[in-house]
């Protein structure tokens, strides 16, 4: 184990974040956990908060955050469709102005800086599989624009900072992830899907269902993180952090019923607006500056998240 760092993680308490938070502890840190929990959740983190090395702070990071750290984990953003549509405003705010007060923190501190971007800032696809230098294609005015756009400002934000100040920057974006801590509700395909097979109730597909996505096990996404804050500081990405697996919205959902046992049939809906077609990431990039590439198979990893949402259910957690 390496000296002790200080490391702030903002979204802490949400789905990645609340992982991160315990990686980052069994590694001998100090943690401090930021969230506002709009959408994290104090299960996901209370068997941490009698860590003496953690501590958690509700904070809203629109606003300045006055702490000092070693390095800082920017998550905080709501991610799913459901939850970033809900306050569009707000969700552009979280992007920028936490960008804005993010960096600035670590500008004052010399703080290394990670940033959770997303696969999200290369819109509908017209080059597959996805790579780092593709510049996207998305529609600045649609439903989805405060999150899509808001993650392009956020990653132009992290890069004029490097250019400018002289920041150490990391930027990862991420790809479909999945695993316990999912929020029940988030509106997200495979939390979806799981949550109908368990209730018995028909699994709802929008379009055809031959639109694809690659699926990355939530530990294996971390690992990724992880490697990359770890690099030297010329290596800034954006980097793809992402399984390259590919898999349609059909073979999920027949993937789910396998594995619940569930006799949920299959019912397709009107596909929604600007939902991208195809989205698998050319992790080319993390393997060799990283030496990463994700291990999890997509049963496994259903295996462990249909688990958790099943104890949810026996929890009286959700219905």
């Amino acid at each position: 184990m390496g000296s002790r760092k200080r490391v702030v993680v903002t979204g802490g308490a949400g789905f990645l974040g609340s992982f991160l938070c315990e990686r980052l502890l069994s590694e001998g840190h100090e943690v401090l956990c930021v969230d506002n929990f709009y959408t994290g959740a104090k299960r996901n983190i209370t068997h941490l908060l009698t860590e003496p090395y953690f501590e958690l702070i509700r904070h809203d990071v629109t606003f300045p955050l006055y702490v000092e750290v070693d390095e800082i984990y920017n998550l905080a953003c709501p991610a799913s469709p459901i939850h970033y549509q809900r306050d569009p405003v707000q969700t552009t705010k979280t992007s920028v102005h936490g960008a804005i007060n993010m960096l600035g923190l670590a500008k004052r501190l010399g703080a290394k800086i990670f940033q959770a971007s997303t696969s999200e800032v290369y819109g509908d696809p017209v080059e597959h599989p996805q790579r780092e230098s593709y510049w996207g294609n998305v529609n600045p005015i649609g439903l989805r624009s405060c999150y899509d756009e808001s993650k392009r400002c956020a990653e132009t934000l992290f890069f004029d900072y490097h250019r400018q100040h002289g920041l150490k920057i990391k930027v990862a974006r991420i790809f479909n992830t999945y695993g316990p801590r999912m929020h029940p509700e988030d509106g997200r395909v495979i939390s979806n899907f799981v949550l109908q097979a368990l209730r018995g109730e028909d699994i709802t597909i929008y379009g055809d269902g031959e639109q694809t996505r690659s699926f990355c096990f939530y530990s294996d996404l971390l690992e990724g993180i992880v490697r990359l804050m770890d690099t030297k500081n010329e290596v800034t990405g954006p980097i793809n952090i992402g399984n390259p697996r590919e898999f349609s919205m059909i073979e999920l959902a027949k993937q789910v019923i396998h594995l619940t046992g569930s006799k949920s049939l299959v019912v397709h809906q009107r596909l929604p607006a600007d939902d991208p077609k195809q989205r698998r990431p050319d992790v080319s990039r993390a393997k060799e500056l990283l030496d990463w590439e994700p291990k999890v198979s997509l049963e496994e990893g259903l295996k462990q998240t249909i688990a958790y949402f099943q104890r949810l259910r026996e929890d009286g957690v959700i219905a």
